[in-house]
């Protein structure tokens, strides 16, 4: 009985302190902004409920993705726009994608170390994540990140991704606006059209334009553009930028938030974001049900395993007859 009543006690203190860290967060709170991301990265299902209700309480931010090749100086140009963005007292958060460390697992933090200049500003607000192994240029909780910013009342939010260039697509999934940066002499032409990468951007940025062959860049994404188009607007400005300069960066930012009110006018920003829900429920369900599969491996499941090394059975056939073997509630 007394085991009972202790149990029920952490469990009411801990509920306790969650409430209370939403409630913070809502307010605004960057210590428990940072509590609350850091639970985020661990995982596990006592954070889920936290993240259902935040949640409910998104939708005011406008989101920012900034992608390319590494090398187009992608950080410099967010933390310039953070600073630019800031000017109209906006409350910025950045959430800068790096690579895992081989050895801890976390970010490597290059992308903060960039951004060092931002830290005396308490408007804005930086958060390194790691990829952990996910693909597509974002971290697995990437979008659960971005509803703890927007709940806690951060108006712009630009997302990094890590810049590996030919895979970055999922940036399209959690943000509003997608901004492709590239640079003279990176090759990018070559590597927009491997990539599809033209065809994913909102608007084109081509950074480091006090470069000599910055015009010829320019030029060549101008003449793709003319040829493959952009499944994501009719028009997609190409814009030049100096991040040691500051050349173009306001124009930039003017563009960003044109392209926002562009969205609510013509409707599309609604159709997208229900585009998006979907892509997150399938994404959701998909990760919940892989959960509960490797969960239920007991010796029938095993068998089929079994059968599929042996060259028995296809891996499609044990696939049917494994989801038969249990069920979920």
């Amino acid at each position: 009985m007394t085991n009972i009543v202790h149990q029920r006690h952490e469990k009411d203190s801990s509920q306790t302190e969650v409430i209370g860290l939403i409630e913070s967060v809502l307010a605004g709170n960057i210590r428990a902004v940072s509590q609350i991301l850091t639970r985020v990265e661990a995982g596990g299902e006592e954070i889920e409920e936290t993240l259902d209700r935040i949640y409910c309480k998104t939708g005011r931010a406008h989101v920012i993705g900034v992608t390319g090749v590494p090398g187009a100086g992608k950080s410099t140009l967010i933390a310039l726009l953070a600073s630019e963005f800031r000017k109209s007292h906006n409350k910025v958060g950045i959430i800068a994608v790096d690579p895992s460390s081989g050895l801890t697992g976390g970010a490597i933090l290059g992308d903060r170390v960039r951004m060092i200049s931002l830290t005396h500003d308490m408007g804005i607000y930086i958060r390194s994540m790691a990829t952990r192994g996910a693909m597509g240029g974002l971290a697995g909780t990437t979008h659960e990140a971005i509803d703890v910013l927007d709940a806690a009342g951060f108006t712009i939010i630009m997302v990094e991704t890590v810049g590996v260039g030919q895979d970055e697509f999922e940036i399209t999934d959690a943000v509003d606006t997608t901004v492709v940066v590239s640079a003279p002499g990176l090759g990018d032409d070559v590597q927009a059209i491997k990539a599809g990468i033209l065809e994913m951007a909102d608007i084109h940025v081509v950074n480091k334009a006090d470069k000599p062959e910055a015009n010829k860049t320019i030029q060549d994404i101008q003449s793709m553009l003319s040829i493959t188009g952009s499944r994501r607007r009719p028009y997609v400005p190409v814009l030049s930028t100096s991040a040691e300069t500051g050349m173009g960066i306001s124009e930039l930012a003017d563009a960003i938030i044109k392209h926002l009110s562009e969205l609510q006018e013509d409707g599309d920003g609604a159709i997208r974001y229900k585009l998006r829900c979907e892509r997150r429920i399938l994404r959701a369900a998909e990760e919940i049900i892989t959960k509960h599969i490797k969960s239920c491996l007991h010796e029938q499941a095993l068998n089929i395993f079994k059968q599929v090394y042996s060259r028995e059975k296809s891996p499609r056939a044990a696939a049917r007859e494994f989801l038969c073997t249990f069920k979920y509630k």
